[in-house]
Parts: structure tokens; C-alpha cells; sequence
């Protein structure tokens, strides 16, 4: 392996980052954010503000002709008691958008988390340093995709040739929210969701607005949606309304009403998908909320069920059925004077067929091999026929 000293430090700024929406200066380092700051301060809620600053979707692009990069980070571990370890957090290294190399860190903070009592504690941790040596010689693009489920500081970033940020893209930018899965739930890797694989090969930059636990139709959420430039914009919501239990059928039509009039206030014209959850058994005709199986917890599993009852409908709670007749006929309603929102059916992405030959492994979320299936079938579907843009044509 080469050991050329990388000897040449390059700030880490705002300008070397795609997918982050804001960054926060630290002590030490900087923190990439996928919401700003004003939305943040909206929700102080540990999980929400847990998943926004997991960097799903956010990578340092530059280019170089360095064979040798270094970078310094300080992860935050997560550790549920009694559970097996969670893997590492994944680094995927592209080279000219072709994979070359995946590196982890082993330490940093380490987040404990009881998944009986709900109760966390937060152990300080020291930054690591990734090494990405023997790099492919001549000038190059290169981006470190952050892991998508590990919240990551970035501390510094040196290199054995100078680095300068990438000249402006010249593929359309597709603006997504989600919850965990578009996030990445049970991805092996930052470059392994299926939004990235969508984006991948419908040839779009991505700015992913997966938060796990909170699609949830914040207002805080549509504005950011609403002020961030995007030539094609895909909201996908259901399940987290389904498993927090968070809202009745009569709030939820006006919510998802006034979630898409904030976005369409500064995208009045911009291509914009509504899509319903994928197939999820345990949430189909039950209500939530989701609730993990405490004798698989102390197995040492993590498994899902739906705590609801169906006889709750009558009571207005949702579930994935009811989601998608609704949204279905919100965007038939809303498509007569609007031309540019349609409807996905998520069943066309994931649906009870794909369910028995790739069931999801914690009742909930999506393994590697679904992410690669949701993601090709997304950018066929969503992309490739110009099926939801009218003929326009996305900036390139």
C-alpha cells in the first residue's frame, strides 16, 4: 500500500458538500444538515433531530489528482442494550461515479439506547481517521458518501494533491422526502439506497429528505422542501403516520393538503409525486402503533408489530390501505387544476409478490437487496418514460 504523505489540508466547506441543506461549525469540526437550522428549531424531539443530522444522501465531491485522501471524522455509535452490535457506519469512495473503495471507523461517541424503557445515554468518543490510498493516478471526480444511518462531524481533510470543488452540476437536481426507508433502513451502504440507486440511474443529483420515524407531513419539513431549488420533487408518506400514531383520517387529508401547498408555493410548476407506502403486512388493514417484539428484543432480534386493533378504523386511524386510497384520490383532486403533481402507487415499488420472495426482515424496513429493487423500479418508473414530467425537460 502507498504511504505518499497526504500532507496538503483542504477545508472542509459548504462548497465540497452535495446533499446537505446547511452545515454547523463545531468546536472541532463541521456537522452536515439535511434541514436547516429554522426547521430545527421547530421539533426538539431526540429521534427526529437523531435522523436529520444522519447524513442519508450527503457526500464531499471534489476533484483531484490525488491518489491518496485522508479524512477525519467523529462518528456517533449507536448501541441498543442487549442487541447484537450494529455494524459501522459505511464510507463508499466513488471514483468518476464508479465505486472504489469502502472504509469504516471503529470508535467515536457511542449513543446507548434501551429499547424497553426508551431510555439513551451519550459516551464521549475521539475522532478516527479514514485513509483511502493506491487511488487511480490523472485528475478525477471524487465523492465520500457519509454513511446514511451514522451521524458523522467532519473534521479534516488532507490529500497528496490539491483539491478544488466540483463546477456546477449539469443534471437535474430530484429533492425527495421519506421516512426510514428513504433514508436507507437496512441499506449496506450509503451508495446501496434505494433513492441513490433511482438517482444513479435516472442520471439526477439527489437531495435526500429521508428522516427515519418522521415523514410526518411537518410543516417545518414543506417549507424546507419549498425553499430548496429542485427540478423534480417525490414525497413519499404513510407509514410513520401509521406506526406513531400520530394523526386521524379527518387531520390527515387537510395535513397532506397543506404540505403540498407550502411546497408548491415556490415550485409552483416543478414536477411533483406523491407516492404511498410500499407493501407492509403487519400495517395493511392495522392500525399502529408499531411496537418491537419484546420476547424477540431478549433473543437478541429486533421485530415489529402492529399494537393497533383493526376494529380502530371505525375511530378514524389509519392504515396502509386507507393511505392510499387517500392519496390517490387527494392528487386526482388536486391534478384538475394542477397538471404537474401525479400519484405512485408504492405497491409498484414493493408489493405483496415481492414481499414473499423478499420479505422485509424486521417486519418493517427493507434489506439490501429490496433497496436495489425499489430504486430500479423507481427510475424506470418515475424517470426513464418521462412518466410524470409532461414532456418537460429537467435541467441537464
Amino acid at each position: 500500500m502507498s504511504m505518499k504523505p497526504t500532507s496538503i489540508a483542504t477545508p472542509i466547506t459548504s462548497d465540497l458538500l452535495l446533499g446537505a441543506l446547511e452545515t454547523e461549525r463545531t468546536d472541532i469540526g463541521l456537522i452536515p444538515h439535511r434541514l436547516p437550522s429554522s426547521a430545527r428549531a421547530q421539533c426538539d424531539e431526540a429521534q427526529f433531530l437523531m435522523a436529520e443530522a444522519q447524513p442519508s444522501g450527503v457526500r464531499i465531491a471534489f476533484q483531484t489528482s490525488a491518489t491518496a485522501i485522508e479524512l477525519d471524522v467523529l462518528a456517533t455509535k449507536r448501541d441498543y442494550i442487549g442487541m447484537p452490535p450494529r455494524p459501522a457506519g459505511v464510507y463508499d469512495l466513488r471514483v468518476n461515479e464508479r465505486l472504489e473503495r469502502q472504509e469504516s471507523v471503529s470508535n467515536g461517541r457511542v449513543l446507548r439506547i434501551n429499547m424497553t424503557t426508551g431510555v439513551t445515554a451519550m459516551e464521549p468518543g475521539k475522532p478516527q481517521t479514514l485513509r483511502f490510498a493506491d487511488l487511480p493516478a490523472g485528475m478525477k471526480t471524487v465523492e465520500i458518501w457519509l454513511p446514511h444511518d451514522e451521524t458523522t462531524e467532519l473534521i479534516a481533510l488532507r490529500s497528496d494533491a490539491p483539491i478544488a470543488p466540483l463546477a456546477a452540476t449539469r443534471k437535474p437536481v430530484w429533492l425527495h422526502h421519506g421516512s426510514s426507508i428513504s433514508q436507507g433502513s437496512n441499506a449496506a451502504s450509503p451508495t446501496g439506497i434505494w433513492p441513490v440507486i433511482a438517482a444513479d440511474q435516472a442520471g439526477m443529483e439527489l437531495v435526500n429528505l429521508g428522516f427515519s420515524g418522521n415523514a410526518l407531513l411537518d410543516p417545518f419539513v414543506a417549507r424546507a422542501i419549498r425553499d430548496t431549488p429542485a427540478d423534480f420533487i417525490s414525497v413519499k408518506v404513510g407509514i410513520n403516520l401509521v406506526n406513531t400514531d400520530v394523526m386521524r383520517l379527518r387531520a390527515f387529508r387537510p395535513a397532506v393538503h397543506g404540505f403540498l401547498d407550502t411546497i408548491r408555493e415556490r415550485h409552483a410548476t416543478t414536477p411533483l409525486l406523491v407516492i404511498s407506502p410500499i407493501f407492509c403486512p403487519i400495517h395493511e388493514t392495522t392500525p399502529g402503533p408499531s411496537q418491537a417484539d419484546l420476547p424477540a428484543l431478549r433473543r437478541g432480534g429486533l421485530l415489529f408489530q402492529a399494537a393497533g386493533n383493526a376494529d380502530e378504523v371505525r375511530q378514524g386511524k389509519l392504515t396502509l390501505t386507507i393511505i392510499r386510497d387517500q392519496l390517490r384520490a387527494i392528487v386526482k383532486q388536486r391534478s384538475q387544476s394542477d397538471d404537474d403533481i401525479h400519484y405512485l402507487d408504492g405497491l409498484e415499488l414493493y408489493g405483496e409478490a415481492d414481499n414473499a420472495r423478499l420479505p422485509l426482515p424486521d417486519e418493517l424496513h427493507p434489506d439490501a437487496e429490496t433497496h436495489r429493487l425499489m430504486g430500479e423500479r423507481f427510475a424506470d418508473l418515475a424517470f426513464k418514460p418521462d412518466r410524470f414530467t409532461n414532456g418537460k425537460q429537467l435541467r441537464r
